[in-house]
């Protein structure tokens, strides 16, 4: 469904900006253009006063899976957010250990003590941060709109079954352009 409104009391999060994941490359739509319309949206945001949430990640969660394991460590900024995101004192940090944003995070109370009843999404990559902040979302009984233009994946048949088959069932979705309109 594209995106019909914007509640009163609407969040920005952007997942997983940051240099190591942002390095990689970008299937569908290159890592470049996710970041500059994530940070236009997060300017936007700003604007009006709505809260803007910057999220990264720094570790994986416990337990055994079938992921080649990477031999060597990560840079020392790997997980420092991107510049171009301009972030301020004011925007909501998460630093998150899993796929998504909310477990293990206090995000939700976060969220919930600016009486936020929407969230919009972007991010690094699209079937597995993005996708799993907007299947928490969706279960805590927020709107979710998840920006299409402005998620990638490493794996593009990944990203095309988020976009077209899991975030219609989620809530709507819609391009940077359509959540600028709605934005007003």
């Amino acid at each position: 469904m594209t995106a019909t409104a914007l509640d009163a009391r609407t969040a920005l999060i952007v997942v997983d900006l940051q240099k190591g994941i942002a390095a990689m490359p970008g299937a569908p739509v290159p890592s470049k253009d996710v970041i500059a319309r994530s940070a236009g949206l997060a300017a936007a945001f700003r604007a009006k006063g709505l809260p803007v949430v910057l999220v990264n990640v720094t570790g994986g969660a416990p337990g055994r899976n079938e992921a080649p394991q990477r031999g060597e460590q990560p840079p020392a900024d790997w997980a420092d957010l991107v510049a171009d995101l301009d972030a301020q004192d004011s925007d909501i940090r998460v630093t998150k250990q899993t796929w998504g944003a909310f477990y293990g995070t206090d995000l939700d109370s976060q969220l919930r003590r600016r009486g936020i009843t929407q969230v919009v999404l972007t991010g690094i990559a699209t079937s597995i941060g993005v996708e799993s902040t907007a299947r928490f979302a969706q279960e805590y009984g927020y709107n979710v709109t998840v920006v299409t233009d402005a998620v990638t994946d490493m794996n593009a048949d990944a990203h095309t079954n988020s976009v077209e088959r899991i975030f219609p069932r989620l809530g709507e979705t819609g391009t940077t352009e359509e959540i600028t309109k709605l934005l007003g």
